[in-house]
């Protein structure tokens, strides 16, 4: 079985024994964080699929040589806010997923942003022996070694188990959402959802996505920027979006953390400078 990955503007990239060996089409042309961070004026399939060897030379993914101890990536991404979350005790474990484990339960801050620096929109991945047990040795627990399946509801049920209380998962479906929403109410924990990999989105998931989650990425969403009224906003061109109190706790204590100059100011959110958003929206 092949690693299937979504990334560069929602481009399906198929790994194989550590190689490129399909991709598709991107759905958006033109995205502030890759032009900035990667130079890219256009997203191709071919600058996908540089990307996605830069991704597999630089950090090892899809592996055995995978590197599982990265730093800083964006300033307020998925990883970073939940790296930020635990190392300050707000919440005791994540549930997110890593290429050549599937989905992974850590309340080590370190390896949570390892896994997740330059996660995109994992779809599928198969087991990787090494990768597995170097998420061991961190303090990481793999849901699935044999099949490495993806299943956030499948992990929230084991962190429970493990005796964790305050949980974040990375959630990307409104209907594993619901699933992880109704985990909480049964197993009485305090549940913290992020809600990523977006872009494409139809109206109704989006809808029923957002009054489920905490934090939400806005990607290349039109859906998720036209029908957010978040309480706090990170960014202003792929912006990240507090939708509950207990989401914003958690994006302002990873403003403590980033050493660049911040502005606090209160005005009617979102707020989206339409030169500074991806093209096209979907």
């Amino acid at each position: 079985m092949p690693h299937i990955m979504e990334l560069f503007g929602k481009t399906r990239v198929v790994i194989k024994d550590g190689k490129v060996v399909e991709v598709g089409e991107p759905v958006a042309d033109w995205c502030p964080v890759f032009s900035k961070v990667s130079n890219v004026s256009r997203l191709t399939s071919l600058e996908a699929k540089k990307n996605m060897e830069y991704r597999i030379r630089e950090l090892g993914m899809f592996t055995p040589e995978r590197k599982l101890d990265q730093g800083v990536f964006v300033n307020f991404g998925a990883s970073e806010i939940m790296m930020t979350a635990l190392s300050r005790g707000i919440i005791d474990s994540t549930v997110t997923v890593c290429d050549g484990a599937g989905t992974v339960i850590t309340s080590n801050p370190v390896l949570v942003q390892g896994m997740g620096a330059l996660m995109s929109g994992l779809i599928e991945t198969e087991p990787i022996t090494q990768i597995i047990a170097g998420i061991e040795s961190r303090g990481g627990i793999v849901l699935d070694k044999e099949n490495a399946r993806i299943d956030q509801a499948g992990g929230l049920v084991r962190a429970c188990e493990l005796g964790y209380k305050k949980i974040a998962v990375s959630v990307v479906s409104p209907a594993e959402a619901l699933k992880l929403r109704l985990i909480e109410k049964e197993k009485n924990i305090d549940l913290i959802l992020i809600g990523a990999h977006l872009t494409g989105i139809q109206f109704r998931e989006a809808q029923e996505l957002i009054a489920k989650m905490d934090i939400i990425t806005s990607c290349a969403s039109n859906m998720v920027r036209h029908l957010v009224r978040p309480v706090l906003q990170a960014g202003t061109s792929v912006p990240m979006f507090a939708l509950t109190q207990k989401g914003k706790e958690l994006i302002i204590e990873r403003a403590k953390e980033i050493e660049s100059p911040i502005l606090v100011s209160t005005a009617e959110l979102p707020v989206l400078p339409e030169h500074k958003q991806p093209r096209p929206l979907r």
